[in-house]
């Protein structure tokens, strides 16, 4: 199975997600775009290979969840910082396991 679509849209969603360094409503309003299609896009490679894809669908997709409400329920500028770091990093790395799953699928 070809996944070269797939892993296309997952690369370019890990640039721009490495590129947000700071908590605004412009980078939040990234972030969160980024974090739909990456979820999508999993649950699509899910859906194809469930073997392949199941566990980072399941593990690494609820570790960004929860990093998101983690940013949600944050009440100071300094937490909202921390938690949008940690939500950008916990993102990257999902996106990083997935992309490397697709190449690995070849």
């Amino acid at each position: 199975m070809g996944y070269a679509k797939e892993r296309g849209k997952l690369e370019k969603l890990s640039t721009k997600v490495t590129g947000l360094k700071i908590y605004d409503d412009k980078n939040l309003a990234i972030i969160t775009d980024i974090y739909e299609q990456y979820s999508h896009t999993v649950r699509i490679l899910k859906n194809k290979a469930t073997d392949i894809f199941g566990g980072l669908y399941e593990n690494d997709l609820q570790k960004v969840k929860e990093c998101k409400r983690t940013l949600k329920a944050s009440e100071d500028d300094d937490s909202r910082q921390n938690s949008f770091i940690k939500y950008r990093d916990t993102l990257a790395d999902a996106l990083e396991r997935t992309i490397l799953a697709t190449k690995e699928t070849l």
